[in-house]
């Protein structure tokens, strides 16, 4: 049996991941409440290996690594604790993170491998070219997209979907969290 590898994804509605840096939005968007980040915790809570590609855990790094533990909020304190697998030809140490493993090779193979292997959910969050490569090749078995409530036309960066292949998805859960925040996972499937 293979693991479930979920590719776990933030936008705005306009199909942004993040924004610029002269973008005053703030974490979330600013959007973030109490329904969206108790369930936030609890589903980075399970058992699960989180994977990820070089860029996103250099932004892990550089956002997280410095902060305290007595100064970090529950979420972000899970995921840096998390188990994590940075696939990455490029990647170079030291690097101080807790449970990390560095894969080399192409990114197909490895996480092919790591579903094979895992006894736990596999878990990406923001890695868009990483993703999208899985997609591709069919082993991203749940989308959780969390669309939060903004436009960023002018100050979005990293389009989620660019380039990626066309999917079919099928809507396997649904919720609004604070009366704003939509909670959506599909199932993928390359459209033929």
């Amino acid at each position: 049996m293979t693991a479930t590898y979920t590719w776990d994804v933030f936008s705005t509605l306009d199909g942004y991941g993040s924004y610029g840096p002269d973008g005053d939005w703030g974490g979330y968007w600013g959007k973030q409440g109490p329904e969206y980040l108790a369930d936030r915790l609890a589903v980075i809570g399970e058992e699960q290996r989180m994977v990820l590609g070089a860029t996103t855990f250099r932004q892990f790094v550089e956002l997280l690594g410095p902060i305290s533990e007595a100064d970090i909020d529950p979420v972000n304190s899970r995921m840096r604790s998390m188990p994590t697998t940075v696939v990455s030809n490029t990647l170079e140490g030291p690097i101080t993170w807790p449970d990390l493993t560095v894969e080399a090779g192409d990114a197909v193979d490895v996480v092919a491998r790591l579903k094979e292997e895992s006894k736990v959910p596999l878990r990406s969050h923001g890695s868009l070219s990483l993703n999208r490569a899985l997609m591709a090749a069919g082993l991203v078995d749940r989308v959780q997209l969390t669309l939060f409530p903004v436009i960023s036309g002018q100050t979005g960066t990293d389009p989620i979907f660019k380039g990626a292949a066309d999917f079919d998805l099928e809507l396997i859960d649904s919720r609004t969290f604070d009366g704003r925040t939509q909670g959506l996972i599909y199932r993928p499937t390359l459209h033929r």
